[in-house]
C-alpha cells in the first residue's frame, strides 16, 4: 500500500513539474497575443490618425496608445511591418468602400442614404419631376433618376429612364439605375483629364473592350444636333460608350440577377450648362419642347427608338443570324428572335442584358446625340414606351405645358398616358409608365428645393 502511495507521488509531481514548465510558455504566448492586439489597434489607430491629422486631430489618441505599447513591452521597432500590414489592410478596404470617391459622385453617402440631389421615385426638384406608376403586367419595370449637382457640378443634371423586361427586368432597370450614372461620372472625369478624341481609334484597350466598341458603335441615327459640336462632344461621347460598355459587362458578372432573357432599355440626358447630351438605348425615348418663330410650342424628338423595324439596325442583326418577325395577332411588331428558336421575340434592336441574343446582333451601344439649348426650349420629358405607345409627342408636350406646376408635370404625363390606356385598348394590359421632365430655362423662376422617395 505504502509501495503504491509512493509510486503515485512522484507521478504527480512529474504532473506538476510538466505543469510548471508549461506556464511560461503559455504565458508568453498570451503575452504575443496581447502584443499583437495591441499592434493591431496601433496600426488601425494609425492609420485613421494619418486621416484625422489632415484636419488637425487625432493625436492625444496615438500618444494614449504610446503609453499602453510601452507598457506592454511593444515599441515601434519591435512591430515588424508584416504585423501590421494584417491590421491595416482591412481598415483600408473599408475606407475606400465607405468613404466619398473622386469629385462626389459616389452612389452613397458616408451614412448608406442617397447622395445629395439625387432623387429616383416620385417626387420633384427644382429642376425636374419624375413619376412612375405599375401597369397591369406585374411587377413595375421602369426606374427612373434625377441627379442635381451631379458630379458635384452645379450646372450638370443628369436624368434617365430604363424599362426593363424579362423575368428579372426590374432588377436589371433598378441596377442600372443606381450604377450607370457612378461609371458615367467616372469616365467624364477620367476623360476630362484626358482629352480622348474618339473610342475607336484604340483608346480603350481594358478587356478588349476595343474590339467590342469598333464592332458595335455606330454614327448616330439622324437624331437632332443643331449647331457645331463642342470641343468637349467627341470625349462625351466616349464616356457614354465606355460607360454602357461596362454597365453590360457588370450585369453578365452579376450573379444574383438572371440577364440571359431580361435586360432594360435606357435613355439618358446630360445637361451641362447649354449643352444637351443625349444617350439612348432601345425603344424608350426623349423629347424636346420648345417654341417655333410664332411662338408656338411644339415636340422635337431628339431620340430615335431603336427598333429591330430599322433597316440598318435590322441589317446588323440579319448579318450575325438573328430572326426578325411580327407575331400575327402583332404585325406592326418587329421582334429578334435566335436563329433556330422563337424565343425571346425581343421589340428592340439594342438593350441592357439580354444575353442569349448578344451573339446574334443585339448589342448595348447607346446612340449618342447633342443639342444645343437655345431660349425657346423650354423642358425636356424622357418617358418608357408605356407612354409613348398610346400619346403622340405632341400631346405629351401640351400635358406638360398645362400642368399646373413644374413639380406635377411628371404625374400628369403618366395619369394621361394611364387613361389613354384605357380608353385606346380596353382590351389590352397597361403597360408600366415612368416619365422624368426635365426643366432647362430655370434661372428666372422659382428654386426652392423639392423632395422625393427614394426607393
Amino acid at each position: 500500500m505504502v509501495a503504491v502511495t509512493a509510486g503515485r507521488r512522484p507521478s504527480a509531481g512529474r504532473r506538476r513539474a510538466a505543469g510548471c514548465e508549461q506556464q511560461p510558455q503559455q504565458q508568453s504566448q498570451h503575452q504575443q497575443q496581447q502584443r499583437l492586439l495591441a499592434v493591431a489597434v496601433a496600426a488601425r489607430l494609425a492609420a485613421a490618425g494619418t486621416d484625422a491629422a489632415v484636419y488637425g486631430g487625432g493625436g492625444c489618441c496615438l500618444d494614449f496608445l504610446d503609453c499602453v505599447l510601452r507598457a506592454l513591452g511593444v515599441t515601434a521597432a519591435a512591430a515588424s511591418p508584416a504585423e501590421f500590414r494584417w491590421a491595416v489592410r482591412p481598415m483600408r478596404r473599408r475606407g475606400r468602400r465607405g468613404g466619398p470617391s473622386p469629385r462626389g459622385c459616389s452612389g452613397e453617402t458616408r451614412d448608406g442614404g442617397a447622395p445629395p440631389g439625387r432623387i429616383a421615385g416620385n417626387g420633384a426638384s427644382a429642376a425636374a419631376s419624375l413619376y412612375t406608376m405599375q401597369g397591369k403586367k406585374g411587377v413595375n419595370q421602369d426606374a427612373m433618376v434625377v441627379w442635381e449637382n451631379f458630379c458635384s457640378k452645379e450646372d450638370t443634371i443628369f436624368c434617365g429612364v430604363f424599362d426593363g423586361h424579362g423575368p428579372d427586368g426590374h432588377l436589371v432597370s433598378k441596377r442600372v439605375r443606381d450604377l450607370l450614372p457612378m461609371k458615367l461620372s467616372a469616365n467624364l472625369g477620367r476623360d476630362e483629364r484626358k482629352e480622348t478624341s474618339s473610342i475607336v481609334t484604340g483608346s480603350m484597350t481594358e478587356d478588349g473592350a476595343t474590339k467590342h466598341m469598333d464592332r458595335d458603335t455606330e454614327t448616330p441615327l439622324g437624331t437632332d444636333d443643331n449647331g457645331e459640336y463642342p470641343n468637349t462632344f467627341a470625349a462625351l461621347r466616349t464616356s457614354f460608350l465606355r460607360a454602357f460598355y461596362v454597365m453590360d459587362r457588370d450585369l453578365k458578372l452579376h450573379k444574383n440577377i438572371d440577364s440571359v432573357f431580361s435586360g432594360t432599355t435606357a435613355v439618358t440626358v446630360i445637361k451641362q450648362g447649354r449643352d444637351l447630351i443625349i444617350g439612348n438605348l432601345g425603344d424608350s425615348r426623349a423629347i424636346l419642347g420648345t417654341r417655333d418663330e410664332d411662338d408656338q410650342l411644339l415636340a422635337l424628338q431628339l431620340t430615335v427608338d431603336l427598333k429591330p423595324s430599322i433597316p440598318s439596325e435590322a441589317a446588323r442583326i440579319r448579318k450575325r443570324s438573328g430572326r426578325i418577325f411580327s407575331l400575327p395577332d402583332e404585325p406592326d411588331v418587329a421582334r429578334v428572335w435566335l436563329p433556330k428558336y422563337n424565343v425571346p421575340g425581343l421589340a428592340m434592336a439594342r438593350a441592357f442584358g439580354d444575353f442569349c441574343l448578344k451573339d446574334y446582333g443585339l448589342i448595348s451601344m447607346p446612340d449618342v446625340s447633342y443639342h444645343r439649348i437655345t431660349e425657346k426650349d423650354e423642358f425636356v420629358v424622357l418617358a418608357t414606351d408605356g407612354v409613348w405607345d398610346v400619346l403622340s409627342n405632341t400631346e405629351v408636350v401640351s400635358v406638360v405645358s398645362q400642368a399646373k406646376s413644374e413639380a406635377s408635370a411628371a404625374r400628369l404625363v403618366v395619369q394621361s398616358a394611364q387613361r389613354a390606356w384605357r380608353t385606346r385598348f380596353p382590351t389590352s394590359r397597361i403597360d408600366d409608365c415612368a416619365v422624368v421632365c426635365l426643366f432647362l430655362n430655370t434661372n428666372a423662376r422659382n428654386k426652392s428645393s423639392g423632395s422625393g422617395t427614394t426607393d
